[in-house]
């Protein structure tokens, strides 16, 4: 849910592989609005399980999330990429 619609949607908007929290809750309140309260805790926990996963990584320096260097391709081309492939994508070899 959290990368369907909000990080990937995020990505392309911003046209780079990383962004800043702000943006991030900028986007995530957009989406939340329009759900119950209960909503945004399931959606941090979303965000956390995607770090834990390796779509997104943590800059130690700023407060920068990019996302997994083997999904930039996708980012350049603007192509729709949902969890599932983008699980499968970091996962090969």
């Amino acid at each position: 849910m959290v990368w369907n619609n909000i990080i990937w949607p995020l990505i392309l908007e911003l046209n780079k592989p990383w962004f800043t929290i702000e943006e991030y809750h900028t986007k995530r309140d957009a989406f939340c609005s329009s759900y119950s309260e209960e909503m945004k805790g399931k959606v941090a926990g979303g965000f956390v399980s995607l770090i834990v996963k390796g779509l997104l990584l943590k800059d130690k320096d700023k407060e920068v999330y990019s996302i997994h260097w083997k999904l930039v391709p996708y980012m350049r081309k603007r192509l729709w990429l949902d969890y599932g492939e983008a699980i499968r994508l970091i996962s090969t070899k």
